[in-house]
């Protein structure tokens, strides 16, 4: 066996004996010496008798589509297919005449093509070549039977075109004198059908209505060539050796969700979905699609090569959302989730802001503000909730708030900043307060020394929510004369507040370290993160490493408003479009 096969060979070559007293044992005179040169015998890696680990998985495929199963995914399948109907409807209906006048055009040439079809029909003229063929070889025998066979054809084909004819002219005859009008609906008929035959096959009278040139259904080999143009190597590689033997293949049928298409598949060995995702614009110039269309991303329930690659109809930007559940009623409970937005696919997504700190960044005009007041809007709808709302932009984002608002402030002035200072003393008392009452609570009663939604809804012990949000939160802690008693005050809200019942969210324009301290950065848990413009400021909001890992926020358009990358909530960073609810709505 040569160096090379030995290297590719699964083999290993033996371990040496750990045991010192047998190394330290002197070797039988009657052993031969062994040879340096010698190579050592190898020892198979792969042992047939290992046994199997016993452990299996199956994965049920569903009895129906699911968008059959999916209330949401029906009504907007039955509503693009309705939309549809109607449209072609109203574009053929108005066109009726037009097409009437252009068919009776071609009627006479439809008459030709009738009477010569027919011709060749009764004369058995598709058998002729068959015939002629007997004529050049002279197979006289063949070509008997075939004319016997012609003959027996015409005399049954004339037949029942005479009687068709003869009937066909009497029931004419009969509706002149019954029923005038039924003739004349009988020969318009005949004159479109006549002229539906006469028409050229590249040019139809009745064209689509709807034109469908723009979006192609999404296919095999076109998921295959979008991801050979994203430049990985062993992607390409694996295509251009059909993909089984590298661990590329599809695990289910490409099938429509949402408003859009779903393909499942497994990436070649040693590829992750973070590889694809870094690599959307070329996925997405492959697929021919809008980027705001691509989205591919890992599934949590399988393995780290198993890649879900959502295509959507239109951009996530021009896709119609459904309507904020809580728009115009219903109540909260801080402690379970609650629909704040829709994903790429308009499902659901839910956010738990109880136990959290929360960070919102993001360019201006991206939707940060409105993603702030939605989370204070949210906190309000909880009866038990004390909110404090801070906007020190000083527009009055916030504005709809005051009415139910503990504390609230709009402004950045000195006596804006001494407000909120006196705002967060209290707060700070507060979480003193709270510790006190968490630890002279029985175990019975809290169990893990936090505050749980029965302690929260008992008035006498003072635990109810606390929500606190401060949008431009650069500005207080940049503030020369009680910026650093700010941070610090923020900061042990941040750590300690979680567990006592008090929220706080910040949001900044600048999210860097001086804009959003260290010490509350890294230990917020929920991040949301809008469009930025570099790596830092996307690392700074969703965590570090995140922007390699491929969940980048750099990838987002200015046509994305209120569009985020999610973390905190789940195994895994997801693509989020919060609800819009404008300052009227609020």
């Amino acid at each position: 066996m040569t160096e090379t096969s030995m290297e590719r060979a699964p083999h290993l070559r033996p371990v040496p004996d750990p045991d010192p007293a047998r190394d330290a044992a002197p070797a039988p005179e009657s052993a031969p010496a062994a040879d340096p040169d010698e190579t050592p015998a190898v020892v198979a890696v792969d042992n047939p008798k290992l046994p199997e680990p016993g452990v299996s998985s199956e994965k049920r495929k569903p009895v129906f589509a699911g968008w059959l199963t999916n209330r949401r995914d029906f009504l907007a399948t039955a509503r693009h297919a309705g939309a549809n109907l109607a449209y072609a409807s109203l574009f053929h209906g108005v066109r009726v005449p037009v097409y009437a006048a252009r068919l009776g055009m071609m009627a006479p040439r439809g008459a030709c093509r009738f009477i010569a079809s027919t011709n060749r029909w009764v004369w058995d003229r598709e058998a002729a070549p068959l015939r002629e063929f007997a004529v050049r070889t002279e197979d006289a025998e063949e070509y008997m039977r075939l004319a016997r066979l012609r003959a027996g054809r015409v005399r049954l084909r004339g037949l029942v075109t005479l009687v068709a004819a003869v009937f066909g002219l009497g029931f004419a005859l009969w509706l002149y004198v019954i029923a005038p009008a039924y003739l004349y609906a009988f020969a318009a008929g005949g004159v479109l059908l006549l002229g539906a035959a006469g028409q050229q096959p590249d040019a139809p009278v009745v064209g689509p209505a709807v034109l469908k040139t723009e979006i192609q259904k999404l296919t095999g080999s076109i998921v295959l060539r979008g991801l050979d143009s994203i430049g990985n190597a062993k992607i390409s590689a694996a295509i251009k050796k059909g993909g089984d033997m590298n661990g590329l293949r599809f695990t289910s049928e490409i099938v429509r969700d949402g408003p859009g298409y779903r393909a499942d598949l497994d990436l070649p060995y040693g590829v992750t979905p973070e590889d694809i995702m870094e690599a959307r614009k070329p996925l997405a110039s492959g697929l021919r699609r809008k980027v705001g269309c691509v989205w591919p991303a890992p599934d949590p329930t399988e393995h780290e090569g198993r890649l879900v690659l959502w295509v959507g109809d239109k951009p996530m930007n021009e896709t119609s959302k459904p309507a904020w559940p809580l728009l115009k009623s219903g109540t909260v409970d801080l402690f379970r989730p609650v629909v704040f937005g829709n994903d790429q696919r308009m499902r659901d997504v839910s956010v738990t802001l109880m136990f959290a700190a929360v960070v919102v960044g993001s360019i201006p005009r991206m939707g940060k503000t409105f993603l702030m007041r939605l989370f204070l809007l949210i906190a309000a709808l909880d009866p038990r909730a004390e909110l404090h709302a801070f906007d020190f932009k000083g527009t009055g984002d916030f504005g709809a708030l005051e009415p139910v608002c503990h504390r609230y402030r709009a402004g950045e002035e000195d006596d804006d900043i001494a407000y909120v200072l006196d705002a967060l003393r209290e707060l700070k008392e507060e979480l003193r307060r709270r510790a006190k009452v968490i630890k002279g609570l029985p175990r019975s009663r809290c169990p893990e020394s936090k505050v749980t939604p029965e302690l929260a809804s008992d008035k006498s012990l003072g635990l109810h929510p606390i929500v606190a949000g401060f949008d431009e939160c650069q500005v207080p802690f940049e503030h020369e004369e009680h910026g650093k008693e700010i941070e610090a005050i923020c900061t042990d809200l941040v750590k300690r507040g979680p567990a006592l019942g008090i929220v706080t969210l910040f949001g900044t324009q600048r999210p860097d370290a001086k804009s959003l301290p260290t010490g509350i950065s890294a230990n917020a848990v929920l991040r949301f993160c809008l469009k930025v413009m570099g790596q830092p400021a996307n690392d700074m909001v969703l965590g570090t490493s995140m922007y390699k890992a491929g969940y980048r926020a750099t990838m987002f358009s200015r046509s994305d408003r209120g569009i985020c990358w999610m973390a905190g909530e789940g195994d895994d960073p997801r693509i989020v479009a919060s609800a819009f609810v404008d300052a009227l709505a609020a």
